[in-house]
């Protein structure tokens, strides 16, 4: 189970290849919290644990999606390639939970993070991790509108 216990977590659902591709080629995520029907979103850049399933992202205790998280760890996010050609559009959207990781997941998240961002080491880094139990990627390159989708296990989905 996810959530900070420090528990190593790999995904029993394989993760499809064209999406974890997607995700590695880019950088930033937008992030959406809501709590009590007050949305916010906010872009965070993130690094990609493939084996774990995580993104991992650094995010300040004063901000208002952190403070929204203390109440509502249920995150939405979408990474998106920006294009004005219809053909190449290509987007993903996540669904899953985000909190702070302890112990090995800490250390294997701030080391993705840190890999991806090496300029961050001079920064003093609140690290997150999201833990998807669904993503869905919507590729027009292979088919307009042609989507993959990826579920968590009904035993892992986290909310």
């Amino acid at each position: 189970m996810r959530g900070g216990t420090g528990n190593d977590f790999h995904a029993t659902v394989p993760v499809d290849e064209r999406i974890v591709r997607f995700i590695g080629r880019h950088h930033v995520l937008t992030l959406a919290t809501t709590v009590d029907d007050v949305p916010h979103c906010s872009s965070l850049f993130y690094a990609y644990l493939p084996e774990q399933n995580l993104f991992a992202v650094t995010s300040a205790g004063n901000t208002w999606h952190v403070a929204q998280l203390q109440r509502n760890a249920r995150v939405a996010a979408a990474v998106v390639l920006e294009t004005k050609l219809v053909g190449k559009v290509q987007g993903l959207q996540v669904r899953g939970r985000m909190y702070r990781p302890c112990g090995k997941e800490l250390a294997a998240v701030k080391k993705a993070y840190m890999l991806r961002f090496p300029y961050a080491a001079a920064m003093d880094l609140e690290m997150w991790a999201i833990a998807p139990d669904y993503l869905k990627l919507t590729d027009n390159r292979l088919g307009f509108g042609k989507k993959m989708i990826w579920e968590a296990d009904c035993n892992e989905k986290i909310g």
